[in-house]
């Protein structure tokens, strides 16, 4: 192997091992909540911050950490954002109370949003010939999806021997190899044309949804009818508001609202909205549900949520392809159904139900939602320019991330309601399940009708990259 190629390889791993990090953090967290709610002495609305913290940051500063990484360098960014990470996470681990790792979970979103969209931007500038990027970010896509396979297993392991702030500090010797390899082989690229990073957008759009999800979660405890809740959600309608008009009006932003027009992105996007509210909704319950329902260990709790992730890292690649070969409408409303029927079975399940009888609804989830997330990005691409590409492809990871935000929140004031109104914590769940199967079985119907057909050619098997793939 030549030097040149020796470099390349050692870029490519550099890249990978960093979204391998940010994935494998969205997954381990999950298995530790039961042990935070324990030690930290806080309550289901507690829970929802901790992992709202961060996907909320990762959501609205998405596209403008790829902006920056363009305008002031990639590996600047991408360097900055390990460090950020690292750092954030070691302050996670030391929190004494929820308030502080709440707040440590802010900083790592904000270090996961550099730090994702730079890695994919130093891959692509590395490999300018188009066979071989495609075959690069397969394989960064490949460790986005062992991330989020290992996150449930190696979560139950550390929190079973160490307690939940071990599943932060696992962060801390990767960030120290990716930041010594990363400043001897990392080469400076930048994009002297990128656009100015839209600075009203970004902190309009971070404190209207921060309002609207601070209204959703707490509204259960303060009641929502409080002069506070009500002052949320009024707040969130007059910030997301001026967005739009921001948005609009302004020569370089972050979400331009002219790509709305085409109605394949339009429909696609609200499609991954609803992808990533039921999956994030639903997987935050996956674990408390093994033990306080049924009483499992943190440790099983964690292998026993395997089947929906590990579906999803099988079956994902071959979305793509089932895209071109047999159109967008066809494999996403597929996928919606499979997902949605699996979400309602897994609201009939109990503290009796054999493991026998769980795991099959749980892997159903994964391959349904596998069957979605490749083909809805691929689809908002081919519904703009290929210049846009990027662009389209970062706002999908964005609503995805939207939806997230809202699945946590709203499926917790779900439970949160049943349990007010005297019902058990295993109710609660069910009718969140329920719920969540609900929207999803509707956001099938709705991709059935309105999803544009695709006819398979040269844009249609974009999808079989995973470039169409930033699972942040």
């Amino acid at each position: 192997m030549t030097k040149a190629g020796s470099n390349r390889a050692v870029l490519l791993t550099v890249t990978c091992l960093g979204q391998f990090m940010v994935l494998l953090d969205s997954t381990i967290v999950g298995a530790a909540l039961p042990d935070m709610q324990q030690r930290l002495h806080t309550q289901l609305a507690g829970l929802q911050w901790i992992v709202d913290a961060y996907v909320l940051l990762v959501a609205m500063l998405l596209l403008s950490g790829g902006v920056f990484a363009d305008r002031f360098g990639r590996r600047r960014v991408f360097l900055s954002g390990v460090v950020v990470f690292t750092v954030a996470s070691v302050l996670c681990s030391v929190a004494p109370s929820i308030g502080w790792l709440i707040a440590g979970r802010v900083v790592q979103g904000i270090g996961a949003a550099a730090l994702s969209p730079a890695s994919l931007a130093l891959l692509a500038a590395a490999y300018p010939v188009p066979q071989e990027r495609v075959k690069a970010i397969g394989l960064w896509a490949g460790f986005s999806g062992i991330g989020l396979a290992a996150g449930p297993l190696a979560g139950g392991i550390l929190v079973g021997a160490f307690g939940w702030p071990a599943i932060f500090l696992v962060n801390v010797p990767i960030g120290a190899v990716l930041l010594l390899a990363g400043l001897r082989v990392l080469g400076e690229s930048r994009n002297p044309s990128a656009p100015a990073i839209d600075v009203p957008g970004t902190v309009l759009s971070v404190l209207g949804v921060g309002a609207l999800t601070y209204g959703l979660i707490e509204g259960g405890s303060r009641g929502w009818t409080s002069p506070v809740i009500l002052g949320a959600f009024a707040a969130a309608a007059v910030l997301l508001a001026v967005f739009v008009v921001v948005e609009g009006r302004g020569p370089t932003p972050m979400l331009p609202l002219r790509l709305f027009r085409q109605r394949l992105f339009t429909v696609s996007n609200t499609a991954m909205v609803v992808v990533g509210f039921a999956l994030m909704g639903s997987s935050f319950f996956f674990s408390q549900f093994f033990v306080y329902v049924q009483g499992s260990s943190i440790l099983l709790a964690g292998l026993q949520t395997l089947p929906a992730s590990l579906a999803m890292v099988i079956v994902s690649p071959f979305a793509g392809r089932f895209a071109a070969g047999y159109g967008f409408r066809i494999v996403v409303t597929t996928g919606l159904a499979l997902a949605g029927t699996g979400l309602l079975a897994l609201g009939f399940v109990h503290a009796d139900t054999g493991y026998g009888n769980v795991w099959w609804r749980l892997a159903v989830v994964g391959i349904g939602f596998a069957l979605t997330m490749s083909p809805l990005t691929g689809a908002a691409i081919q519904a703009v320019s290929p210049q846009e590409g990027g662009l389209a492809s970062g706002i999908s990871s964005t609503t995805r991330q939207i939806g997230a935000v809202l699945g946590v929140a709203v499926l917790g004031a779900v439970v949160r309601t049943r349990e007010a109104g005297g019902a058990s914590f295993e109710a609660g769940l069910d009718s969140a399940f329920v719920a969540a199967g609900a929207v999803t079985l509707a956001g099938a119907v709705f991709t059935g009708l309105w999803l544009a057909r695709s006819k398979p050619g040269a844009r249609a098997r974009s999808t079989d990259s995973p470039t169409v793939t930033t699972p942040s």
